[in-house]
Protein backbone atom coordinates (compact mmCIF):
# COMPACT_ATOMS: atom_id res chain seq x y z
CA UNK A 1 0.00 0.00 0.00
CA UNK A 2 1.31 3.61 -0.74
CA UNK A 3 2.22 5.55 2.00
CA UNK A 4 2.69 9.07 2.38
CA UNK A 5 5.61 10.80 3.74
CA UNK A 6 7.35 14.28 4.11
CA UNK A 7 9.76 15.29 1.38
CA UNK A 8 11.47 18.18 0.09
CA UNK A 9 10.52 19.53 -3.28
CA UNK A 10 12.25 21.86 -5.40
CA UNK A 11 9.36 23.37 -7.56
CA UNK A 12 10.50 25.50 -10.08
CA UNK A 13 13.56 27.26 -11.23
CA UNK A 14 15.45 29.16 -8.27
CA UNK A 15 12.48 29.14 -6.05
CA UNK A 16 12.54 28.54 -2.61
CA UNK A 17 12.52 24.68 -1.62
CA UNK A 18 9.36 23.25 0.18
CA UNK A 19 8.73 20.22 2.69
CA UNK A 20 5.37 18.63 1.09
CA UNK A 21 3.51 15.01 1.76
CA UNK A 22 4.49 13.04 -1.28
CA UNK A 23 3.24 10.11 -1.88
CA UNK A 24 5.65 6.27 -2.17
CA UNK A 25 4.53 3.59 -3.70
CA UNK A 26 5.00 0.14 -2.52
CA UNK A 27 8.22 -1.24 -4.14
CA UNK A 28 8.01 -2.95 -7.47
CA UNK A 29 10.19 -5.79 -9.36
CA UNK A 30 13.64 -4.48 -8.87
CA UNK A 31 12.52 -2.08 -6.54
CA UNK A 32 13.14 -1.24 -2.64
CA UNK A 33 11.54 1.50 -0.53
CA UNK A 34 13.98 2.72 2.49
CA UNK A 35 13.38 4.18 5.91
CA UNK A 36 15.56 7.46 5.11
CA UNK A 37 17.92 7.84 8.74
CA UNK A 38 20.27 10.76 7.26
CA UNK A 39 21.12 12.74 4.30
CA UNK A 40 23.76 15.36 3.09
CA UNK A 41 23.05 18.55 1.68
CA UNK A 42 25.11 18.32 -1.72
CA UNK A 43 26.29 20.95 -4.27
CA UNK A 44 24.22 18.69 -6.82
CA UNK A 45 20.84 18.98 -5.15
CA UNK A 46 21.74 23.20 -5.43
CA UNK A 47 22.55 22.37 -8.90
CA UNK A 48 18.98 20.90 -9.37
CA UNK A 49 17.45 23.86 -7.62
CA UNK A 50 18.77 26.42 -9.77
CA UNK A 51 18.21 24.38 -12.84
CA UNK A 52 21.39 23.54 -13.69
CA UNK A 53 20.89 19.61 -14.30
CA UNK A 54 17.95 19.51 -16.09
CA UNK A 55 13.92 21.08 -16.03
CA UNK A 56 12.12 18.00 -14.62
CA UNK A 57 10.66 19.88 -12.31
CA UNK A 58 9.15 19.69 -9.36
CA UNK A 59 12.23 17.81 -8.04
CA UNK A 60 12.58 15.71 -4.71
CA UNK A 61 15.70 16.61 -3.51
CA UNK A 62 18.66 14.74 -1.70
CA UNK A 63 20.83 11.44 -2.92
CA UNK A 64 23.61 11.35 -0.41
CA UNK A 65 21.67 9.11 1.94
CA UNK A 66 21.87 6.10 4.40
CA UNK A 67 18.45 4.43 5.96
CA UNK A 68 17.17 1.10 6.64
CA UNK A 69 15.29 -0.90 3.92
CA UNK A 70 11.79 -1.37 4.53
CA UNK A 71 10.15 -3.26 2.05
CA UNK A 72 11.23 -4.59 -1.31
CA UNK A 73 9.69 -6.09 -4.78
CA UNK A 74 9.93 -9.16 -6.67
CA UNK A 75 13.40 -10.53 -7.08
CA UNK A 76 14.95 -8.47 -4.96
CA UNK A 77 17.89 -10.76 -3.69
CA UNK A 78 20.58 -8.31 -2.86
CA UNK A 79 19.18 -6.66 0.45
CA UNK A 80 16.46 -7.92 2.28
CA UNK A 81 13.84 -5.70 4.93
CA UNK A 82 16.02 -4.32 7.62
CA UNK A 83 19.42 -3.74 5.84
CA UNK A 84 21.30 -1.16 6.78
CA UNK A 85 22.31 0.72 3.53
CA UNK A 86 24.05 3.48 1.83
CA UNK A 87 22.13 4.60 -1.22
CA UNK A 88 23.87 5.42 -4.56
CA UNK A 89 23.20 6.67 -8.26
CA UNK A 90 25.21 3.56 -9.41
CA UNK A 91 22.90 0.62 -10.10
CA UNK A 92 25.22 -1.47 -12.10
CA UNK A 93 23.28 -3.59 -14.83
CA UNK A 94 25.91 -6.09 -15.51
CA UNK A 95 25.05 -6.55 -19.50
CA UNK A 96 26.48 -3.44 -20.94
CA UNK A 97 29.91 -3.64 -22.75
CA UNK A 98 31.48 -2.30 -19.47
CA UNK A 99 30.13 -4.81 -17.29
CA UNK A 100 30.63 -7.65 -19.70
CA UNK A 101 34.64 -6.58 -20.15
CA UNK A 102 34.65 -6.66 -15.89
CA UNK A 103 34.51 -3.03 -15.39
CA UNK A 104 31.03 -2.26 -13.88
CA UNK A 105 32.68 1.05 -12.12
CA UNK A 106 31.84 2.14 -15.49
CA UNK A 107 28.43 0.87 -16.70
CA UNK A 108 26.77 2.67 -19.01
CA UNK A 109 23.49 1.43 -18.51
CA UNK A 110 22.79 2.38 -14.31
CA UNK A 111 19.06 2.33 -13.57
CA UNK A 112 16.39 3.70 -10.92
CA UNK A 113 13.46 2.81 -10.11
CA UNK A 114 10.75 2.39 -12.87
CA UNK A 115 7.53 3.80 -10.77
CA UNK A 116 7.44 7.27 -10.04
CA UNK A 117 7.13 9.35 -6.25
CA UNK A 118 4.38 11.69 -6.55
CA UNK A 119 2.57 14.88 -4.88
CA UNK A 120 -0.71 13.86 -3.15
CA UNK A 121 -2.26 15.43 -6.32
CA UNK A 122 -0.75 12.99 -8.48
CA UNK A 123 2.02 14.97 -9.97
CA UNK A 124 5.18 12.86 -10.78
CA UNK A 125 7.96 13.85 -8.97
CA UNK A 126 12.19 13.39 -10.53
CA UNK A 127 14.08 12.32 -7.81
CA UNK A 128 17.79 13.91 -7.64
CA UNK A 129 20.25 11.44 -9.17
CA UNK A 130 17.00 8.59 -8.90
CA UNK A 131 17.13 8.96 -5.36
CA UNK A 132 14.93 11.88 -3.88
CA UNK A 133 16.19 11.26 -0.07
CA UNK A 134 15.30 14.01 1.52
CA UNK A 135 12.07 12.34 2.60
CA UNK A 136 11.30 10.34 5.59
CA UNK A 137 11.25 7.15 2.74
CA UNK A 138 11.70 6.82 -0.67
CA UNK A 139 11.90 4.25 -3.65
CA UNK A 140 14.98 3.13 -5.86
CA UNK A 141 16.07 0.52 -7.22
CA UNK A 142 17.12 -2.21 -5.79
CA UNK A 143 21.11 -2.16 -6.80
CA UNK A 144 21.20 1.53 -5.16
CA UNK A 145 21.13 0.05 -2.11
CA UNK A 146 24.53 -1.31 -1.02
CA UNK A 147 24.55 -2.52 2.32
CA UNK A 148 26.91 -1.54 5.28
CA UNK A 149 27.80 -2.15 8.57
CA UNK A 150 25.60 -1.08 10.84
CA UNK A 151 28.04 0.14 13.73
CA UNK A 152 28.47 3.57 11.49
CA UNK A 153 26.59 6.77 12.10
CA UNK A 154 23.86 6.99 9.62
CA UNK A 155 25.14 10.65 9.01
CA UNK A 156 28.37 9.70 8.95
CA UNK A 157 27.90 6.54 6.19
CA UNK A 158 25.65 8.41 4.11
CA UNK A 159 28.19 10.79 2.78
CA UNK A 160 29.87 7.82 0.88
CA UNK A 161 26.51 8.28 -1.25
CA UNK A 162 28.04 11.05 -3.19
CA UNK A 163 30.96 13.88 -2.69
CA UNK A 164 33.21 11.99 -0.29
CA UNK A 165 33.48 8.88 -2.31
CA UNK A 166 33.95 11.46 -5.46
CA UNK A 167 37.22 12.70 -3.66
CA UNK A 168 38.71 9.75 -2.20
CA UNK A 169 37.82 8.15 -5.54
CA UNK A 170 38.83 10.47 -7.50
CA UNK A 171 42.42 10.40 -5.79
CA UNK A 172 42.70 6.46 -5.37
CA UNK A 173 40.72 5.07 -8.28
CA UNK A 174 40.93 7.48 -10.78
CA UNK A 175 44.30 9.20 -9.92
CA UNK A 176 46.21 5.88 -8.19
CA UNK A 177 47.69 7.89 -5.90
CA UNK A 178 50.05 5.57 -3.70
CA UNK A 179 52.86 5.82 -1.39
CA UNK A 180 55.58 8.25 -1.64
CA UNK A 181 53.38 10.21 -4.44
CA UNK A 182 53.31 13.85 -4.17
CA UNK A 183 49.39 15.21 -4.96
CA UNK A 184 48.20 18.54 -5.59
CA UNK A 185 44.13 19.17 -4.89
CA UNK A 186 42.79 22.40 -6.76
CA UNK A 187 39.50 23.31 -4.55
CA UNK A 188 38.94 22.78 -0.81
CA UNK A 189 35.41 21.53 -0.54
CA UNK A 190 33.73 19.00 0.20
CA UNK A 191 35.20 16.84 -2.46
CA UNK A 192 38.72 18.70 -2.73
CA UNK A 193 39.45 17.63 1.35
CA UNK A 194 37.94 13.98 0.64
CA UNK A 195 40.43 13.71 -1.89
CA UNK A 196 43.12 15.19 0.50
CA UNK A 197 41.78 12.66 3.16
CA UNK A 198 42.20 9.21 0.29
CA UNK A 199 45.59 10.63 -0.79
CA UNK A 200 47.08 10.26 3.08
CA UNK A 201 45.05 7.09 3.22
CA UNK A 202 47.01 5.56 -0.21
CA UNK A 203 50.47 6.75 1.70
CA UNK A 204 51.12 10.11 -0.59
CA UNK A 205 54.27 11.73 0.92
CA UNK A 206 53.25 15.22 0.34
CA UNK A 207 50.13 16.79 -0.10
CA UNK A 208 49.45 19.95 -1.25
CA UNK A 209 46.15 21.95 -0.62
CA UNK A 210 45.29 25.10 -2.85
CA UNK A 211 42.06 27.25 -2.47
CA UNK A 212 41.29 31.12 -2.37
CA UNK A 213 40.12 31.01 1.15
CA UNK A 214 41.66 30.39 4.50
CA UNK A 215 39.51 28.85 6.25
CA UNK A 216 39.19 25.98 3.67
CA UNK A 217 42.65 25.55 3.68
CA UNK A 218 42.94 25.39 7.32
CA UNK A 219 40.42 22.26 7.23
CA UNK A 220 42.37 20.75 4.33
CA UNK A 221 45.18 20.41 6.99
CA UNK A 222 42.86 18.71 9.58
CA UNK A 223 42.16 16.42 6.40
CA UNK A 224 45.34 15.25 5.59
CA UNK A 225 47.10 18.43 4.15
CA UNK A 226 51.21 18.84 4.23
CA UNK A 227 51.67 21.31 2.15
CA UNK A 228 48.70 24.79 1.31
CA UNK A 229 48.42 27.22 -0.95
CA UNK A 230 46.25 30.33 -1.37
CA UNK A 231 45.68 30.83 -4.73
CA UNK A 232 44.43 34.43 -4.17
CA UNK A 233 48.28 35.98 -3.62
CA UNK A 234 50.25 33.08 -5.23
CA UNK A 235 50.80 31.29 -8.56
CA UNK A 236 49.32 27.89 -7.28
CA UNK A 237 51.77 26.51 -9.98
CA UNK A 238 54.91 27.71 -8.82
CA UNK A 239 54.02 27.10 -5.62
CA UNK A 240 53.36 23.57 -6.50
CA UNK A 241 56.18 22.90 -8.49
CA UNK A 242 58.91 24.96 -5.31
CA UNK A 243 57.06 22.46 -2.87
CA UNK A 244 57.84 19.02 -4.99
CA UNK A 245 61.41 20.15 -6.42
CA UNK A 246 60.85 21.98 -9.11
CA UNK A 247 59.49 19.21 -11.08
CA UNK A 248 55.62 19.64 -10.28
CA UNK A 249 53.32 16.76 -8.49
CA UNK A 250 52.72 13.26 -9.33
CA UNK A 251 49.20 13.87 -9.36
CA UNK A 252 46.98 16.79 -9.39
CA UNK A 253 43.17 16.92 -8.44
CA UNK A 254 41.14 19.66 -9.85
CA UNK A 255 37.94 19.45 -7.74
CA UNK A 256 36.56 23.01 -9.08
CA UNK A 257 35.49 22.32 -12.05
CA UNK A 258 36.41 25.42 -14.04
CA UNK A 259 38.52 26.22 -17.15
CA UNK A 260 41.56 28.32 -15.42
CA UNK A 261 41.64 26.14 -12.59
CA UNK A 262 42.10 23.07 -15.19
CA UNK A 263 44.93 24.96 -16.88
CA UNK A 264 46.93 25.47 -13.56
CA UNK A 265 46.62 21.63 -12.71
CA UNK A 266 47.92 20.43 -16.27
CA UNK A 267 50.81 22.75 -16.01
CA UNK A 268 51.95 21.96 -11.91
CA UNK A 269 51.54 18.09 -12.67
CA UNK A 270 55.12 16.53 -13.23
CA UNK A 271 56.09 15.16 -16.49
CA UNK A 272 54.19 11.94 -16.92
CA UNK A 273 52.12 12.86 -14.19
CA UNK A 274 48.08 12.84 -14.17
CA UNK A 275 45.54 15.18 -13.83
CA UNK A 276 42.33 14.19 -12.65
CA UNK A 277 38.83 16.36 -12.99
CA UNK A 278 36.32 15.48 -10.60
CA UNK A 279 34.71 19.34 -10.51
CA UNK A 280 31.96 19.55 -12.04
CA UNK A 281 32.37 21.98 -15.29
CA UNK A 282 28.96 23.72 -16.98
CA UNK A 283 27.58 23.32 -20.33
CA UNK A 284 29.39 26.57 -21.83
CA UNK A 285 32.97 25.99 -20.26
CA UNK A 286 35.77 25.50 -22.76
CA UNK A 287 39.57 24.91 -22.88
CA UNK A 288 41.73 26.09 -24.64
CA UNK A 289 45.68 23.76 -24.44
CA UNK A 290 48.44 24.12 -26.84
CA UNK A 291 48.26 20.51 -28.52
CA UNK A 292 51.98 20.40 -28.10
CA UNK A 293 52.03 20.77 -24.88
CA UNK A 294 49.83 18.03 -24.42
CA UNK A 295 51.66 15.85 -26.22
CA UNK A 296 55.07 16.95 -24.69
CA UNK A 297 53.91 16.82 -20.88
CA UNK A 298 52.67 13.27 -21.41
CA UNK A 299 51.28 11.01 -18.84
CA UNK A 300 46.97 11.22 -18.62
CA UNK A 301 44.42 13.40 -18.41
CA UNK A 302 41.41 11.88 -16.72
CA UNK A 303 37.93 12.53 -15.95
CA UNK A 304 36.52 10.83 -12.56
CA UNK A 305 32.72 9.85 -12.76
CA UNK A 306 31.76 9.00 -9.19
CA UNK A 307 35.27 8.81 -8.14
CA UNK A 308 35.55 5.55 -10.83
CA UNK A 309 33.41 3.64 -7.94
CA UNK A 310 31.98 0.18 -7.91
CA UNK A 311 29.53 1.01 -4.46
CA UNK A 312 29.72 -3.20 -3.85
CA UNK A 313 33.28 -3.00 -3.33
CA UNK A 314 34.60 1.10 -1.91
CA UNK A 315 31.14 1.55 0.16
CA UNK A 316 31.97 -1.37 3.08
CA UNK A 317 35.77 -0.60 2.75
CA UNK A 318 35.49 2.37 3.42
CA UNK A 319 33.08 2.10 6.05
CA UNK A 320 35.64 -0.87 7.56
CA UNK A 321 38.37 2.01 7.60
CA UNK A 322 36.77 4.08 8.86
CA UNK A 323 35.69 1.68 12.17
CA UNK A 324 39.05 0.76 12.18
CA UNK A 325 40.00 4.69 13.08
CA UNK A 326 41.96 4.60 9.68
CA UNK A 327 39.90 6.84 8.13
CA UNK A 328 37.46 9.59 9.58
CA UNK A 329 34.66 10.44 7.88
CA UNK A 330 33.17 12.15 10.74
CA UNK A 331 35.14 15.12 10.34
CA UNK A 332 33.24 15.83 6.86
CA UNK A 333 29.78 16.63 8.82
CA UNK A 334 30.03 20.36 9.81
CA UNK A 335 26.00 20.26 11.13
CA UNK A 336 23.21 18.26 11.38
CA UNK A 337 19.25 19.69 10.74
CA UNK A 338 16.11 18.48 9.80
CA UNK A 339 14.10 18.13 6.95
CA UNK A 340 12.72 21.89 7.42
CA UNK A 341 16.38 23.62 7.50
CA UNK A 342 17.47 22.90 3.71
CA UNK A 343 17.23 26.01 2.39
CA UNK A 344 19.48 28.14 4.64
CA UNK A 345 21.85 24.74 4.10
CA UNK A 346 22.07 25.64 1.12
CA UNK A 347 22.98 29.29 1.67
CA UNK A 348 25.75 28.43 4.11
CA UNK A 349 27.14 25.61 1.44
CA UNK A 350 27.12 28.10 -1.29
CA UNK A 351 29.17 30.68 1.35
CA UNK A 352 31.60 27.92 2.04
CA UNK A 353 30.77 27.43 5.52
CA UNK A 354 30.40 23.91 5.87
CA UNK A 355 31.72 21.05 4.66
CA UNK A 356 28.50 19.05 4.93
CA UNK A 357 25.19 19.80 6.74
CA UNK A 358 23.23 16.50 6.86
CA UNK A 359 19.86 16.16 7.58
CA UNK A 360 19.28 13.52 10.13
CA UNK A 361 15.19 12.39 10.49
Amino acid sequence: MAQEVRGVVAPGKNQPVRVETIVVPDPGPGEAVVKVQACGVCHTDLHYKQGGINDDFPFLLGHEASGVVESVGEGVTEVAPGDFVVLNWRAVCGQCRACRRGRPQYCFATHNAKQKMTLTDGTELTPALGIGAFAEKTLVAAGQCTKVDPAVSPAVAGLLGCGVMAGIGAAINTGGVTRGDSVAVIGCGGVGDAAIAGSRLAGAARIIAVDIDDRKLETALRMGATHTVNSRATDPVEAIRELTGGFGADVVVEAVGRPETYEQAFYARDLAGTVVLVGVPTPEMRIDLPLLDVFGRGGALKSSWYGDCLPSRDFPMLIDLHLQGRLDLGSFVSETIGLDDIEPAFDRMHRGEVLRSVVVL
